[in-house]
């Protein structure tokens, strides 16, 4: 590169707005897919997007940030997002990035990031369609934000919920903080699994998104929800406490995989109350759970039904979400 167009990696770059034309070589040349509803789009000097909405359709939208992550920071962000669309049953189309860096992290970090959300969204039919980026030297570690929005021809509400309807789970339990622990800490794991295991789970993050599941439940679904934090017991509460309702669980139906098992027994946890996302938790009126279960029959996606809602009783407003995963994050290091 020469003159204008260098890349500030190799500059003392301040804090503030990228220069125009890193703008448009990291950032504004990285849109996702092409969709053809977005009528104005991002560009240098345009200060929102226009987007022609299609008559009849329900407007579905969520914000997720994503802070002090790098590698696969961006595709993260895409995807935590994106799976708050599809627990309410709806198709991703439209998103705004806000992208905070350090200065010392110049404009190669920005691009790599963008390249990510980039493929992500190409990856699920999803329009970058506006956003901001700056450099700010009081961060050390990138801060990112998204703003998704997604269209749906219906409602899923927990005020739909009734008794007697089926609870479904898909996938396993634990996916997202097996993922973590493997990937950032393996100590706690060696000596319980084999390095290829440990790459094995490391590559469950590949099955964070529910998207999937999601288009093939939202046409039965009263209501479904993505269980992050608290795990599987903890999404389940938040349902149950929408819905006015208890659950009762079919014992050991829960869906847990045979590492889960092994790990939470080696170091000690509740493998029900680690991050889940990668599952989804479904409830389906009992009408349709033959419908459901038909669908799935041939799916690579394995759906387990793990309980029903109890009408007669009321939630436990005393469960509480406790977290698994940020107590073993914090544990001692070992060698």
């Amino acid at each position: 590169m020469s003159g204008k167009e260098r890349s500030r990696d190799e500059k003392n770059i301040t804090s503030g707005k990228l220069l125009p034309d890193e703008l448009e070589r990291a950032v504004l040349s990285k849109v996702g897919a092409p969709r053809g509803e977005v009528l104005v789009g991002p560009r240098v000097g345009e200060d929102a997007a226009v987007i022609k909405w299609p008559d009849g359709r329900l407007m579905v939208l969520a914000s997720d940030p994503i802070v002090g992550a790098e590698k696969g920071g961006g595709r993260l962000l895409v995807r935590v997002n994106v799976n708050d669309i599809a627990a309410k049953g709806a198709e991703p189309a439209f998103i705004i990035i806000t992208i905070i860096m350090p200065p010392h992290m110049g404009e190669r970090a920005v691009a790599a990031v963008m390249s990510e959300i980039n493929d992500e969204c190409a990856a699920n039919n999803i329009a970058i369609v506006g956003g901001h980026t700056e450099f700010n030297d009081a961060y050390r570690r990138p801060v990112m934000c998204a703003a998704l929005v997604g269209m749906t021809d219906r409602v899923l509400s927990a005020a739909d919920i009734s008794d007697g309807d089926a609870i479904y789970v898909s996938k396993h339990i634990g996916i997202e903080g097996m993922a973590i622990l493997a990937s950032d800490r393996p100590d706690l794991l060696r000596g319980h699994f084999s390095e290829g295991e440990l790459r094995e789970i490391e590559g469950w993050m590949e099955l964070t998104s529910v998207l999937p599941e999601s288009r093939m439940l939202r046409d039965f679904a009263s209501f479904m929800h993505d269980p992050t934090e608290g795990g599987f017991m903890g999404g389940l509460h938040e349902i149950c406490a929408l819905a006015g309702m208890s659950a009762e669980l079919t014992g050991g139906a829960v869906p847990l995989h045979p590492y889960t098992i092994r790990a939470s027994e080696a170091i000690g946890f509740d493998p029900l109350r680690l991050v889940a996302s990668g599952s989804m938790i479904a409830i389906v009126p009992k009408d349709k759970t033959a419908s459901v279960e038909e669908r799935f029959a041939n799916s690579p996606i394995k759906i387990t039904k793990v309980g029903v809602m109890n009408g007669s009783a009321l939630p436990d407003k005393n469960r509480g979400s406790h977290e698994e995963l940020w107590g073993l994050l914090k544990r001692k290091r070992t060698a």
